[in-house]
């Protein structure tokens, strides 16, 4: 009878045992804390990834200056995705292990406007103030976000950042596009990306390449990641042959 018990006990805990690693494979995670550019990506891909690594993606989005500031405030999180100068931020602080650091994609300032609306010529950099002179109101990112602070200087060296002043719209939060799509702001300048992944919007055209920037975005892996190998795995996911087509879907090419 003792014999009998102390083999349903091993049964009993062996059963807990396993249960216990698939409850805990089941709720294995990572945090990816990313910009929206990013983030529709993994929206359309990462239930594959899931399925493959068996774990959860839960993406955090938002500007990438504010994400890198809850990353030096040590929030924690498995992988970061984001421009350049803001990576070069994380590694000067070590929360990131600087050798898995890899480029995945890049995408050019493009103008939108609310689907259906007249679209202008911004064909030149003429008709581009031309435009943005005309523009009841014009929305872009606030100053620390990368196309932002990029356009800012921009209008100061075509002389017209006084002459726009009084009509630009500049939310605190990524949503330029939804306020194109509202109709609260005539004319948003963003990254094309953004713009192809908004409903409600259309894209007139990138802005003329003699004032073209393109921003672009690293991924890296957090020092202090529970399951560095799999963050990795997720990074050569997003460079691969199954998020290509997606990338340039929305108006990124890779690299």
């Amino acid at each position: 009878m003792t014999f009998w018990l102390r083999i349903s006990s091993t049964i009993l805990f062996a059963s807990f045992a396993v249960l216990s690693q698939r409850s805990h494979a089941t709720a294995a995670e990572l945090k990816i804390l990313a910009p929206r550019s990013m983030w529709t990506v993994l929206k359309e891909i990462g239930p594959q990834f899931e399925v493959s690594s068996g774990y959860k993606l839960t993406v955090v989005t938002g500007i990438a200056a504010t994400l890198a500031d809850r990353i030096i405030e040590a929030e924690p999180f498995d992988i970061f995705i984001g421009p350049p100068v803001q990576m070069d931020r994380l590694v000067q602080t070590n929360r990131v292990i600087a050798d898995t650091r890899i480029s995945i994609a890049h995408s050019g300032i493009g103008v939108e406007v609310r689907a259906g609306a007249p679209r202008p010529d911004i064909s030149s950099v003429d008709a581009f103030k031309r435009a943005l002179l005309n523009a009841k109101s014009i929305g872009y990112l606030k100053q620390d976000g990368t196309s932002g602070a990029y356009l800012h200087r921009v209008f100061e060296r075509l002389e017209i950042a006084d002459a726009i002043k009084s009509k630009v719209v500049r939310p605190q939060t990524d949503i330029v596009s939804e306020l194109v799509a509202k109709g609260e702001i005539e004319l948003g300048l963003v990254v094309i990306t953004q713009i192809m992944t908004t409903p409600g919007v259309d894209l007139v055209g990138p802005i003329p390449h003699e004032i073209q920037s393109y921003v672009r975005w690293s991924g890296v892996v957090s020092a202090s990641s529970t399951a560095p190998q799999v963050a990795k795995e997720l990074l050569n996911f997003l460079t691969g042959p199954t998020a290509l087509p997606v990338l340039k879907a929305q108006g990124m090419e890779p690299g």
